[in-house]
């Protein structure tokens, strides 16, 4: 807290028994700053001594999102992890106890594919050519394959997190908590099986939910071969016959599907013409049927008045004649032949049936149903009785016609008794073991024919094509394996999350997103739209599904604990269905927690598969062979990493470990991991898992293009923080732009923020540890009051304790670009270029003054106060500065947050000398503009004051502002006087909208605008105009004002602030400027020497300019009493010959000067 006392009366010098001294450093180096503090950190168990001292305080809870450790982390992990750290160590500087601790994401593909990879194997390979056994075995090894470089990573940045005790989800423990979970979904209802279409990849060899397909980047535009196929009708309307073959035609995106054609679905109410034309690649005569609203897009419209008997085979333009047009619902009931007649589905098969989901937004308004591969496919034909195209494999499964490796079935895998009656092996062997993408076959080249086009072309030979070509359409891709997904149909267990949509949403309400666009736009949407969750996995490496089934499927369990688990077991081994209890043999103990004690089972496969369990009946029960999908591993983190409800129930029941206060991980994880902790704290205890979120955007390179290995713009994270240091990567990453925003990594980016915060920084504690030295500064002397520092003093005072204000209210809205760019303008713009730089004099020589006390006490607090700011961002360099300003053993870590002390805030203070500033920054942008140099004085500058209080706060900022811009008078005009010209000029992007037609008039009106009128809307903000008998209110932003130039001054407009400068140089002017000219380049000798800052020295000049020689001896006293000179002397040009004469350039003049030391 800054406290400044009322009561505390200045008397003197303090006495210094013990002075401080405060570090002094010949270099900058944040890399080495890194290294020095974070070995310092370990040395003293930092991180642990921050929570004990934190231990009875307010919980603050945070949870961990589990990174895989088989793979490597990168850049885009030190930003997801800073943000993760700053509000951890923002809280715990707040006072709260925040516990954090880590954790590893073990199962799931990512791990399974890179084992299959590293042993050159596929799925189909597990149990073959190696056992389940030995294959999880490899999964357990390899998914802990970079965890040293993980840990080193999240050291070396300094992200604070408990990774000598992280949960793990192979863990036993954490698996059992899983099952809990489960089993209370399945005691609500909420678990079902269910045989349906769900998306499948087969490069990974599984099923996938609906959030995983909807991960960022899984549907991308493919350009694809379709096909308009021509149904032939067996049983058509009388207006289909007269004129070739009746047909209907039928648009796919997927011509592989075709062979599973079951069903033609049209839309009841739509209109359908029977068309009289001919195929455009056989010539024959066809008549067709399609929605009459496609008939543009079907059938060029330069040929409709052609005759029909005018086509020849060959000629482009395809005549037609529309003969008759009915609804959809008079096609219903009519018979088609099959397509390709390679396997007879069955009765009921190849008819027209409704569909509800029927468009004319493209295609020709008639479906074709492949029930085995769409989920509406298969929903419409049930409903209209029509059966799949189904086989039956050798193990009597009844089977799709791609098998799960996304290839036609080799008839060797199918029944033969099925093979025998169903299908004709001519035909279909000819296409058996085809992929129906190439990205399945392992020997496809870019040049192999897809299966689309071959069954296009297959068409195309028959006379049953009437379209095939090129279409660019959006299709799904696996988030893992980026190689396409089919729609299968299969055998899963699923989450009833539908079920608890509403609740979803209105607990999503609840959530305080970052940004909140988030929120109620892609998860919001998301929920909206939830479908019903699809939980199993046919994989080996993962969370087993503690689900038991007797072979007839009437009889089941779920199993909620391993020692429900261990009772049933001894059922089992009652009944004869197992020979004994392993787990009793191996020596577990139900009800022991220890890890030792549940290390001694494994539940996972293959050993939980070999468990048969007892029905209620007396059944035998085998466990449902599926995992579970690895996001439901992931949700279940808040619960499964204390080992709930087996452990820690009672602090979980009471708020001290759920819900989560706060989380943060990427983009990507919005219909992820968030999704997956939402909808599980939901449907099991009907709360929210966490109650604010950062989602946080893509790191991008620096010309906006993904990173990878493969374009080679990835980012080494350790090579990065080896060459700046972890600090300014933070700092940067989170200054730069918002965490939610995508960020576009520049390295030059990085070395300039470094400069320009972090070595401002660093560069103002070095002028006060110098100065502080010199002079016996004691941090512990008592405070000078406020009331009684210099108005400069205040000016910061208030300005540091209004940041302290700011940085709060930031980071509580989890804003922390938002704090930590606050921070760098207050160092950069306030500290150290107006603060210290104004006030150098009063630390420089003399005695402790009461007015020298202020400003080291000033100083200090600030230096001090920015410490404990920004240490949650840049905690290296806060610490290292917090300890050279305090006690050495104590850390910025363990102290306080800062508490703004309201008292000291002086709002009218800082506008005033905010004003001052943008006087002085626009005078200097003007002598920029006519190249003078700051040390040259101005005989003037004029400011038009726009009000009273402009005036007044002009009059009290006038003589700093003079110092500033080196400028001799300051002159106040009123605004309206005329002596400044400005024009105004609309701005009609801005008007249109706000005044439509009457834009023009109005802007006229704006152009011709009086003196007064300008002045007033420069005062008022707006101005109310008479146009065309109308008012018209113009606002300050609906216009520019331009101050034009008058001769000898130049002119600036910011806002309603403008000011002149008398840029015209007399002759008197020109020798005080070559005076402190003479000054700056003497003292930078003297800086380049090392010298003393109070050492004496004698000075000799000479120049062949006699400018620069009346300048000298003018200014002789001024200068000798700038750089300390006991003696000062000019002599004559060229008689300086002596060793150590420096030459100095001074633009247009010269002069030869001789620095000695008294």
């Amino acid at each position: 807290m800054l406290i400044f006392s009322k009561n505390f009366f200045f008397t003197g010098i303090p006495p210094y028994p013990e002075m401080k001294h405060f570090n002094e450093y010949s270099g900058f180096n944040l890399s080495q700053i890194n290294k020095d503090v974070l070995e310092q950190w370990q040395r003293e168990g930092l991180f642990e001594r921050s929570l004990s001292v934190r231990e009875g305080c307010p919980s603050f809870v945070f949870f961990e999102g589990p990174p895989s450790a088989n793979g490597m982390p990168g850049i885009h992990h030190v930003m997801a992890r800073t943000i993760k750290d700053i509000f951890c160590r923002y809280k715990t500087m707040k006072g709260f106890h925040v516990k954090r601790k880590a954790g590893w994401d073990t199962h799931g593909l990512p791990v399974e594919l890179g084992v299959e990879k590293g042993l050159g194997i596929t799925k189909e390979d597990i149990g073959k050519k190696i056992s389940v056994d030995d294959y999880n075995a490899a999964c357990r090894s390899e998914v802990m394959k970079y965890t040293r470089e993980w840990e080193a990573l999240t050291s070396r940045m300094g992200y604070w997190v408990d990774m000598t005790d992280p949960y793990i989800t192979y863990d036993n423990r954490y698996i059992e908590s899983v099952w809990w979970l489960l089993a209370q979904l399945y005691k609500k209802g909420y678990l079902y099986k269910g045989y349906t279409i769900q998306p499948y990849s087969p490069a990974a060899g599984t099923g996938l939910s609906s959030h995983e397909l909807n991960q960022p980047g899984c549907y991308r535009d493919v350009k694809d071969t379709t096909c308009i196929a021509q149904f032939t009708c067996t049983d058509p309307l009388p207006a289909m016959t007269g004129w070739g073959t009746p047909c209907f035609i039928a648009w796919t995106t997927t011509p592989w599907t075709l062979p599973s054609n079951t069903a033609l679905a049209v839309g009841p109410a739509i209109d359908y013409n029977i068309v009289r034309t001919y195929n455009p690649y056989s010539g024959e005569k066809i008549t067709v049927v399609c929605a009459a609203a496609l008939m543009g897009s079907l059938f060029s419209a330069k040929a409709k008045d052609l005759p029909l008997d005018s086509y020849a085979k060959g000629d482009k333009a395809v005549p037609y004649e529309v003969v008759a047009t009915v609804k959809g619902s008079e096609l219903t009931g009519l018979h088609y032949e099959q397509l390709f007649p390679w396997v007879n589905p069955g009765e009921g098969a190849f008819r027209v049936i409704p569909g509800d989901y029927v468009t004319t937004d493209d295609g020709t308004g008639i479906v074709h149903i492949a029930g085995t591969f769409g989920a509406d496919d298969l929903r419409v034909s049930r409903a209209a009785g029509v059966p799949p195209l189904h086989l039956i494999d050798r193990d009597g499964n009844i089977r799709p016609m791609v098998d799960l490796t996304g290839r036609f079935f080799l008839l060797s895998d199918l029944d033969p008794d099925f093979v025998a009656t169903m299908v004709d092996t001519d035909q279909y062997s000819r296409w058996q073991g085809r992929y129906v993408k190439n990205a399945f076959d392992p020997e496809a080249t870019p040049d192999t024919e897809t299966l689309d086009v071959a069954l296009s072309l297959d068409l195309k030979a028959q006379g049953k094509a009437f379209r095939i070509e090129k279409h660019t359409h959006s299709y799904p891709h696996c988030w893992r394996t980026d190689k396409p997904v089919l729609y299968y149909p299969l055998d899963s267990w699923f989450i009833r999350s539908t079920a608890a949509r509403e609740r979803m949403m209105e607990l999503n309400d609840t959530i305080k997103w970052k940004p909140a666009s988030t929120g109620s736009g892609r998860f919001g949407k998301w929920l909206e739209n939830l479908q019903d969750w699809n939980l199993s996995r046919s994989r080996y490496w993962g969370t087993p599904l503690p689900i038991w089934r007797t072979d007839d499927a009437s009889e089941e369990v779920c199993i909620d604990s391993v020692e429900t688990l261990f009772n049933e077991i001894d059922r089992a081994v009652e009944a004869g269905l197992m020979p004994a209890n392993h787990y009793r043999e191996r020596g577990f103990v139900p009800g022991d927690y220890s890890k030792e004690n549940y290390e001694r089972i494994d539940l996972h496969r293959p050993y939980v598969d070999d468990i048969i369990l007892l029905s209620p009946s007396g059944k035998p029960m085998h466990r449902e062979t599926d995992l579970i999908d690895v996001w439901f591993d992931s949700g279940s983190m808040p619960y499964a990493q204390i080992h709930y409800p087996f452990e820690n129930k009672e602090a979980f029941d009471r708020g001290d470990l759920f819900p989560a206060d706060f989380i943060a991980e990427g983009v990507d994880q919005t219909r992820g991991w968030f999704f997956t902790l939402h909808a599980i704290g939901t449907m099991v205890f009907d709360s929210n898992a966490y109650k604010a979120v950062i989602s946080n955007g893509l790191v991008l390179d620096r010309e906006g293009n993904k990173m990878s290995k493969r374009l080679g713009n990835a980012v080494n994270p350790f090579e990065a923080i080896e060459k700046f240091g972890s600090d300014p990567l933070r700092w940067y990453m989170i200054a730069n732009s918002s965490p939610w925003d995508n960020l576009k990594f520049d390295p030059d980016g990085v070395a300039e923020m470094s400069r320009k915060f972090f070595s401002t920084l660093h560069n103002t504690y070095s002028f006060f540890a110098l100065y502080a030295n010199v002079d016996g500064f004691d941090p512990d002397a008592p405070q000078i009051p406020l009331a009684e520092r210099p108005e400069i003093d205040r000016w910061i005072i208030s300005l540091l304790n209004s940041l302290i204000l700011s940085v709060e209210e930031s980071l509580e809205d989890y804003e922390p670009t938002r704090a930590a760019r606050a921070i760098a303008e207050f160092v950069s713009d306030n500290l150290s270029n107006w603060y210290v730089r104004l006030n150098r004099k009063r630390f420089w020589g003399g005695e402790m003054t009461a007015d020298k006390l202020s400003a080291y006490q000033t100083l200090y607090t600030c230096l001090r106060t920015v410490a404990l700011l920004m240490a949650p961002v840049a905690p290296f360099v806060a610490d290292r500065l917090y300890r050279d300003l305090t006690d050495a053993g104590s850390s910025v870590h363990l102290a306080l947050f800062p508490v703004a002390d309201k008292e000291a805030i002086d709002a009218d203070l800082e506008r005033r000398m905010e004003l001052a500033q943008d006087i002085t920054s626009m005078a200097l942008a003007l002598r920029r503009k006519a190249a003078i140099k700051v040390r040259q004085p101005l005989r003037r500058i004029m400011l038009p004051a726009v009000d009273d209080r402009q005036r007044a706060d002009i009059l009290s900022m006038a003589q700093l502002v003079l110092s500033e811009i080196n400028v001799k008078e300051i002159e106040i005009v009123d605004s309206g006087e005329g002596i400044l010209v400005k024009r105004v000029k609309p701005d009609f992007k801005k008007l249109g909208p706000r005044f439509g037609k009457m834009m023009k008039q109005v802007a006229a009106a704006i152009q011709a605008m009086t003196p007064h009128q300008v002045a007033a809307l420069e005062r008022d903000g707006n101005i109310t105009l008479e146009v065309a008998g109308q008012d018209a209110v113009v606002d300050r932003a609906d216009v520019e004002i331009i101050s034009e130039d008058i001769p000898g001054w130049l002119v600036a407009n910011e806002g309603n602030l403008t000011i002149a400068l008398d840029v015209d140089v007399t002759p008197e002017l020109r020798a005080e400027g070559i005076a402190r000219e003479i000054v700056n380049r003497v003292q930078n000798i003297r800086k380049a020497r090392g010298f003393e800052i109070t050492d004496r020295i004698s000075a000799t000049f000479a120049s062949p300019s006699m400018e620069v020689r009346n300048a000298l001896e003018t200014w002789s006293d001024y200068i000798a009493s700038q750089v300390l000179a006991d003696k000062f002397e000019i002599v004559p040009a060229d008689t300086i010959a002596l060793p150590g004469t420096e030459h100095l350039d001074l633009d247009d003049a010269t002069v030869d000067a001789l620095v000695e030391l008294s």
